[in-house]
């Protein structure tokens, strides 16, 4: 007997780290081998090398945004609502303690004050 599979699409999660410092290696190399097999002169080598990491970094960005889409929030995130305020008449109640409510403190000649 076969089970139906599911229809769900599955995709690799993109780990952004990763992926920039791929493409920033690829490029640092790329610029190596273009400075060692004379296809670009050593003059200007200084313009280049910064260009792998802008490139990588447009694409990490790039993938952190994109990556994004499509996923649900992990929670329900929602609007959250201001309090109302109180009327003059809840803010004149009285909260009353129990008769047998004693405050105590740490030293125990205060306490006899207390009492």
């Amino acid at each position: 007997m076969s089970t139906p599979q599911s229809s769900t699409k599955r995709t690799h999660p993109i780990h952004v780290g990763h992926l920039v410092m791929g493409l920033a290696f690829l490029g640092l190399v790329a610029i190596w081998a273009a400075v060692e097999y004379d296809v670009v002169p050593t003059d200007d080598v200084r313009w280049l090398l910064p260009l792998p990491w802008v490139f990588a970094g447009v694409a990490g960005l790039l993938a952190a945004t994109l990556s994004g889409r499509g996923r649900k929030p992990a929670t329900a995130a929602g609007w959250v609502t201001q309090p109302t305020p109180l009327t003059a008449e809840e803010t004149e109640t009285e909260v009353d303690a129990p008769a047998d409510h004693r405050f105590s403190t740490d030293n125990p000649t205060e306490n006899e004050e207390i009492r």
